[in-house]
């Protein structure tokens, strides 16, 4: 299998461990409750494992710049969506502006692995 292939995977899901681990600790309540809490954490644990296995083909600031556009827009989706926030015009410009330079390190950085 092709190993770009296999690190953008692992990355993949580093980041849906980590959106996940982030949303289960707003229903920990701060470390009170004991399964959202253990979740939480063991989500957090794959997503390092995930990630260390994306970086041995992806440089670790182009995977950073990744893991935290995607995670940025996916917890802010999970946020609406399941907890009722609210995103104003200024989180809506920011994280489009994340999202282009992630969009702009993937497309014509040299630095980037194609």
């Amino acid at each position: 299998m092709n190993p770009i292939l296999v690190a953008y995977a692992s990355l993949a899901l580093a980041i849906v461990c980590e959106v996940t681990g982030s949303s289960l600790l707003q229903k920990s309540e701060q470390f009170s409750r004991f399964l959202p809490s253990l979740a939480s954490g063991l989500c957090f644990v794959a997503a390092l494992f995930f990630l260390s296995h994306a970086l041995k083909v992806i440089p670790l600031g182009i995977a950073y710049a990744i893991w935290a556009g995607v995670g940025i827009v996916l917890t802010a989706i999970i946020g609406v969506v399941v907890f009722r926030f609210t995103l104003d015009a200024a989180a809506l410009i920011g994280m489009a502006l994340i999202v282009s330079g992630v969009i702009v390190i993937n497309v014509f950085s040299r630095s980037a692995v194609h």
